[in-house]
């Protein structure tokens, strides 16, 4: 047997661990590192400590970016969705999907992190823990590899690209109704797109999420500042909750589902912000930022839906905002801050493209890279304002996208990614992960049906003719 002596510090003898130093520098032994007993990997590499990020965002940054990326314009429909639920079972019903879209963010950070170990890597992106998590997994998952991959860098690029054209539009169209409001006349909405070009590029040339957590700060103000004129609103004259019913026809819940998980669903930008930290373990946990995060985001969602359905009931419209009184100066604050908020959200949705499409082509450019990245951030920024400008009635369209790319990118792909993970480690006592997971399918199945019938439902009302 090999005698293993060493008297060299302990981190040099974890350097010999690494790949690149599997023989150490005598080439007489191979060390074969000790396995972790429950996940069967290298228990001595420690992805955390060995990550190196140039600019690393800290807990309190990862933690804006997060309230931002799921404190989108979504909020502003959940009277709506209160609508198709009642007070009481709106307010639990909110908290159990706010519990099934943090679980299934979980499941994903949690896997990423027993991945590292198994395959040395420090960081990975949603489409990489779901290939490694399948190459690794049961035999049968493992030609769908590069094909679960794909199909996740299509979906989110499609959808997010798809979320930057439709932020364009609310932009510009809040923007617009201030305006025409003073100015007497009306202005054509793709010159107001149009507008926002440069502002737009200038935004995306943002380089990092680092230097993003400034605007998201500031993003969240702006939105925080809006929803509490528009709560102020929805306080004052507010008729008795009595008055609105406690539950309505089961039929309607469907809706209310599809409403609350694509507003609040943001597993997009859930590696993007755990790629970057500083301290990426505190990212999960009881007390971590995905909670802190989320608790904060589900008690704003519950209140602002709760309110608005009491005071317009059935008369909400699919933006809160939209039910304020447009010759008022606070009502005119909210969709300024309002449009200025979202202005400052399209930098972190940009920024998934901007990842997806540099990892794909940096390999091809070795020379300048930076000129080609910046090259590629203003060509996407185009690329979406044109879209925006041809097309201003997207919304509905983006809303397909979301119901259907959504529901597997959020609820269903985390479980199988969870489901290969832990093939051969076990799904813990009676298998209760995988009756869990059964659940999480169905629900993730059940969004998928009804979300993609709402959406294209909209589609059709909106090119239909039918405004009802």
């Amino acid at each position: 047997m090999v005698q293993n002596d060493f008297e060299s510090p302990p981190s040099q003898e974890m350097d010999t661990f690494l790949p690149k130093d599997s023989v150490n520098g005598n080439g007489k032994y191979k060390i074969t590192p000790a396995k972790d007993a429950e996940n069967g990997t290298l228990s001595e590499f420690d992805p955390f400590k060995e990550r190196h990020v140039e600019h690393p965002t800290t807990d309190r940054d990862t933690l804006m970016h997060l309230l931002k990326a799921s404190l989108g314009t979504g909020i502003l429909s959940m009277p709506v969705a209160f609508s198709n639920a009642g007070t009481v079972v709106g307010i639990f019903a909110t908290i159990f999907t706010a519990i099934i879209c943090t679980h299934c963010a979980y499941v994903l950070v949690k896997c990423a992190h027993v991945l590292y170990r198994r395959t040395r890597k420090t960081q990975m992106t949603f489409a990489e823990v779901a290939q490694y998590s399948f190459e690794k997994g049961p035999k049968f998952l493992r030609p769908f590899s590069k094909l679960s991959s794909m199909t996740i860098l299509f979906s989110l690029f499609v959808t997010y690209f798809g979320t930057c054209s439709v932020y364009t539009v609310i932009i510009a169209a809040n923007f617009n109704q201030v305006f025409e409001h003073y100015a007497g006349y009306e202005v054509n909405m793709q010159m107001a797109i149009a507008a926002l070009l440069i502002p737009l590029i200038l935004l995306a040339w943002v380089p990092n999420l680092k230097y993003l957590a400034p605007v998201s700060a500031v993003a969240n103000v702006f939105m925080g500042v809006g929803l509490g004129i528009t709560f102020y609103y929805l306080v004052t004259d507010a008729p008795p909750v009595s008055d609105r019913p406690m539950a309505v026809d089961i039929l309607r819940i469907p809706s209310f589902f599809s409403i609350v998980i694509f507003a609040m669903e943001a597993i997009g930008v859930v590696m993007p912000l755990e790629n970057s930290m500083k301290t990426p373990q505190n990212f999960i946990g009881l007390c971590g930022v995905l909670n802190q995060g989320m608790a904060g985001v589900t008690l704003v969602y519950i209140l602002l839906g709760f309110l608005g359905f009491v005071k317009y009931g059935e008369a909400a419209l699919g933006s809160i905002t939209l039910n304020l009184p447009v010759d008022e100066y606070p009502a005119q604050a909210v969709k300024l801050l309002i449009a200025l908020a979202v202005y400052c959200t399209f930098g972190l949705q940009f920024y998934v493209c901007v990842e997806i499409g540099w990892n794909a082509i940096k390999e091809k450019f070795t020379k300048r890279p930076l000129l080609v990245e910046y090259v590629m951030r203003t060509v996407f920024v185009t690329g979406s304002v044109l879209l925006a400008i041809a097309v201003p009635t997207i919304a509905p369209f983006v809303g397909l996208i979301g119901a259907f790319c959504f529901s597997i990118l959020g609820l269903i792909m985390p479980v199988l990614i969870e489901f290969a993970t832990y093939w051969d480690t076990g799904f813990g006592k009676y298998n209760w992960i995988v009756w869990k997971n059964i659940v999480l399918i169905l629900f993730g199945l059940f969004a998928l049906i009804f979300g993609t019938k709402d959406a294209i439902r909209d589609i059709i009302a909106e090119y239909g003719g039918d405004k009802s």
